[in-house]
C-alpha cells in the first residue's frame, strides 16, 4: 500500500489543480489533453460519465506525451478494472464501496477514494488509504470544514473536488491537509466544443501557477 500511496502522491503533486473532465467526443480527448499538458497540468482525470470515456482514457494514455491520465467516477469493481485496462494510471471514486476497495487492493494502480465525513475518512484509513478525494467539497462544508478535520485526522491528505473554481481554489490550497484540488473550470465545455485549445492552455497555465 505504501508504494501505491507514494505513486498517487507523486501524481497529485505534479500540479495544484487536477482537471476533472467529462469527454463527450473521443476525437477531442487527445487535443484537449495536449492543451492541458502544454499549460502545465499533466495529471488529468477523465470521468466515466459518458460512452466515450474509456476510449478517451485509452487515446490519451497512448498518444499524449507527458500526460498521466486517471479515470474518475469509478463506482464498482468492473469499472475499476476496465479503466485500468484502458491505461489509467490512477483511479478516482466519489465515495467508498466494498467492491471498489477490493479491486484497489488487488491492483497496482492507486485509488483516490472519496470521503465527505470524518467517519468515512476513518473507514478509509483503516483500509490503508491516507490520501483521499474530499467530495463534494463546497456542498460538504468547504475549506472551513476541511480545516477542522486537519487536527483530529492528522496525517490524512485530500484532493478537494466539487464546486471549486479559480476564485476559491486558494482557500483549499492554503490548508496543510490539501495536496491539490480538482476542477473542471480549466476546460469549459464551450471551449472544448469550439476547439479552442490555445484558450484551454492559457487556463491551464493560470491554474498551474496557483499556490496556497
Amino acid at each position: 500500500m505504501a508504494a501505491k500511496t507514494d505513486s498517487l502522491l507523486a501524481t497529485l503533486k505534479l500540479q495544484p489543480v487536477v482537471p476533472v473532465l467529462i469527454v463527450e467526443d473521443v476525437a477531442s480527448a487527445v487535443p484537449l489533453a495536449r492543451a492541458l499538458v502544454a499549460g502545465g497540468l499533466m495529471a488529468i482525470e477523465i470521468t466515466m460519465r459518458t460512452p466515450a470515456a474509456l476510449d478517451a482514457v485509452r487515446a490519451v494514455a497512448a498518444e499524449v506525451e507527458g500526460a498521466r491520465v486517471g479515470a474518475g467516477t469509478i463506482l464498482n469493481a468492473r469499472d475499476f478494472e476496465a479503466a485500468v485496462k484502458a491505461g489509467s494510471t490512477f483511479i478516482v471514486s466519489p465515495g467508498v464501496a466494498p467492491g471498489v476497495l477490493a479491486a484497489a487492493r488487488d491492483s497496482d494502480v492507486p485509488l483516490l477514494p472519496g470521503a465527505a465525513t470524518a467517519s468515512e475518512v476513518m473507514t478509509l484509513r483503516e483500509a490503508g488509504h491516507d490520501v483521499m478525494k474530499f467530495f463534494p467539497a463546497e456542498q460538504a462544508g468547504g475549506a472551513a470544514y476541511l480545516k477542522a478535520l486537519s487536527s483530529p485526522l492528522a496525517g490524512t491528505l485530500f484532493c478537494p473536488t466539487g464546486g471549486i473554481s479559480l476564485k476559491n481554489a486558494r482557500d483549499y490550497l492554503s490548508l496543510p491537509n490539501v495536496v491539490c484540488v480538482g476542477g473542471s473550470w480549466v476546460a469549459p465545455k464551450e471551449m472544448v466544443a469550439a476547439g479552442d485549445w490555445a484558450g484551454i492552455t492559457r487556463l491551464a497555465a493560470e491554474a498551474a501557477a496557483l499556490k496556497g
